[in-house]
């Protein structure tokens, strides 16, 4: 039994506003509870506030060959509330679910979910509580950390990389991450990449479409469809007709140097960006509606993680190969898929017929087609190795160029503070943020 004040009387989690301080505290007494979870931090804000993540899972301290990794990352936008509420929810359902809903111990058992309650608690605790004009949108540097991640469409580079982004950047290299989504307010949509554009082949009818286009809008559509109003498109009274209740990030709007581009590009690791509530702090009586709304959409977004193939690239003996590419005829990431250290590989797609191209220096290149079954409902995407030949000939290098795949490390000083501005120059940016916050979602 969870032992805390912020559970109810009934035993489940109370429907209200949670501070940092309580935040963390019903993470570690959860985390004391149950086994079947690991809590860590993966960095700390600008102002030492720690960026706490809870793992669930049968392995929850370490990957298990074959165990896709899942997360959800709320509260980006620290006056965007309701998705750092339904991830406290979600925590809730899946502890005291596991073992005895039969739907949270499938997922549970065959992923391993890492949920990042708050990305910007330092904005959630100075923001108010206004439906849309709150402050708090920014981290304590006043920077839009949805706008400061490297951006494959763009020259100019956003500046400084805030703390709170280069902590996330920094996971992703530590977790071979399969599907993300991050929870925003002030819209009802989910919304797919690209986010951005420069005008190249991506750049159809006004969208910027990815090569995995279709495996994105499926994702978003079993969002949008298991939700209980999303998909029909036009929830909130202030904001356009979403069909079916998605869109293409650039078709809504471009966004330079967001976190959904940088997870595909660089992290392999499909992501999309959901938007939960019109309000973006609506009141505490919302909140259960709000968590009936999302619940059972949350649980089969995850789900999804089972799309595809996954298995390991081996050599001849069978050693697990690194950074192998995998590629998948007629699918042109600009970053190809790599195997990670334990030479796996997880590729999302629909079912249907798919031909793979397997390379490795030193190796014979690889061809293979394989009938890729629906595998969420068996919570398991399809299991193939594929298995190298040493060449003695010199192996062909990567299928095209590769040289945008490492992204610029460039991070903020760690006191956290910006260059200094003349008096005109801070009179100017605060004007600028204060459209901003209003203004953008």
């Amino acid at each position: 039994l969870l032992l805390t004040s912020l559970v109810s009387s009934g035993g489940s989690l109370e429907f209200r506003y949670h501070n940092t301080v309580e935040v963390e505290r019903y993470l570690r007494d959860v985390n004391n509870t149950f086994d079947f979870t690991h809590l860590h931090s993966i960095g700390k804000s600008v102002e030492g506030r720690d960026l706490w993540v809870l793992i669930l899972g049968k392995n929850p301290a370490e990957h298990r060959m074959g165990i896709p990794e899942f997360k959800y990352v709320g509260n980006m936008h620290g006056n965007e509330v309701v998705g750092r509420v339904l991830l406290l929810q979600l925590i809730d359902h899946l502890t005291r679910g596991y073992l005895s809903d039969p739907l949270v111990t499938r997922l549970l058992n065959s992923t391993r979910v890492h949920i990042l309650v708050s990305m910007n608690p330092d904005g959630f605790e100075s923001s108010s509580r206004d439906c849309m004009y709150s402050q708090g949108r920014f981290n304590k540097n006043g920077i839009d950390l949805n706008r400061n991640f490297p951006d494959a469409f763009s020259k100019k580079e956003s500046g400084m990389r805030e703390m709170e982004v280069r902590a996330i950047m920094d996971w992703l290299k530590t977790e071979s991450f399969v599907l993300s989504a991050n929870l925003h307010g002030g819209a009802v949509v989910a919304s797919y990449p690209y986010d951005n554009s420069n005008g190249g082949s991506e750049l159809q009818s006004g969208s910027s479409v990815a090569p995995d286009n279709d495996v994105l809008i499926q994702l978003a559509k079993t969002y949008s469809y298991t939700h209980s109003q999303m998909h029909k498109g036009d929830h909130c009274y202030d904001s356009k007709d979403f069909k079916e209740g998605i869109t293409n990030g650039y078709y809504w709007y471009p966004l330079p140097g967001g976190m959904q581009d940088y997870n595909y590009v660089w992290g392999q690791c499909l992501e999309i960006t959901l938007e939960l509530s019109c309000c973006k702090y609506p009141p505490e009586s919302d909140l259960p509606g709000l968590w009936d709304a999302n619940r059972a959409a949350l649980l089969a977004y995850m789900q999804q993680v089972h799309l595809g193939v996954k298995g390991q690239v081996l050599d001849a003996e069978g050693n697990p190969l690194q950074n192998a590419l995998v590629e998948v005829e007629g699918r042109q990431n600009l970053c190809p898929f790599r195997t990670d250290r334990h030479g796996e590989y997880y590729r999302l797609l629909l079912p249907g017929n798919y031909t793979f191209r397997v390379t490795f220096p030193g190796h014979q290149v690889l061809m293979e087609t394989l009938t890729v079954p629906y595998g969420p409902d068996s919570f398991s995407a399809l299991v193939h190795n594929f298995q190298l030949q040493r060449s003695a000939a010199a192996t062909p290098g990567p299928s095209r160029p590769t040289q945008s795949c490492t992204p610029p490390q460039v991070w903020r000083p760690l006191g956290g503070h910006s260059p200094s501005l003349g008096p005109s120059g801070v009179t100017i940016l605060l004007v600028l943020l204060v459209l901003r916050d209003t203004m953008l979602l």
